[in-house]
């Protein structure tokens, strides 16, 4: 149900000014929402994601997106309410923006300010940190964004009466590499 946020699009190896535009395309993703409930625990996974990264002069954009009805909880029935209260059939993607200076992208710890589209609604998040291994030109990044559903304008669904906690936080965990 979320998403995603990533900051892990944390690219490749500093470039200098001057040096030609770079791209960056997210490689693997898992992205994983949980939703907490008194009588039980819930995790929604998305391996679907899809981002780029066009670094040039010196900074670099990205954009990560992945389906709401990629999120894959575990339960059919759970999922398909999840669509509803997000709505996904009229939102049907999560979009991620956030920028990096590109002298920092090899950093061990990203500092990312995220920009967040979800259920027709846009969250910003400041200053969330990511993890960041460099294995050879690929970056694996790591992380959560600290979402909620008042951040979505989302009322919160409800098991025996009684709504789940307002806190949706999504686990980051992409692998991003140079084209």
């Amino acid at each position: 149900m979320k998403w995603i946020g990533i900051c892990g699009l944390a690219v490749g190896t500093a470039a200098a000014l001057g040096q030609a535009d770079r791209t960056w395309v997210l490689d693997k993703s898992m992205l994983t929402y949980h939703m907490s409930h008194p009588m039980h625990e819930v995790d929604g996974t998305s391996h679907a994601a899809r981002g780029k990264g066009v670094c040039h002069a010196g900074q670099c954009d990205f954009l990560v997106a992945a389906p709401v009805k990629t999120f894959d909880s575990g339960d059919t029935n759970r999922d398909l309410h999840m669509l509803q209260v997000t709505r996904g059939a009229q939102f049907p993607v999560v979009t991620v923006r956030f920028k990096l200076g590109e002298s920092g992208l090899d950093a061990a710890t990203l500092d990312c300010d995220l920009e967040v589209e979800f259920a027709g609604q846009t969250a910003h998040y400041a200053h969330v940190p990511f993890k960041q291994v460099i294995e050879g030109t690929n970056r694996h990044v790591t992380g959560t964004v600290p979402a909620t559903l008042t951040d979505f304008k989302i009322d919160p669904p409800s098991f025996l009466t009684v709504p789940i906690k307002n806190q949706i936080p999504v686990k980051v965990d992409v692998v991003w590499h140079p084209v």
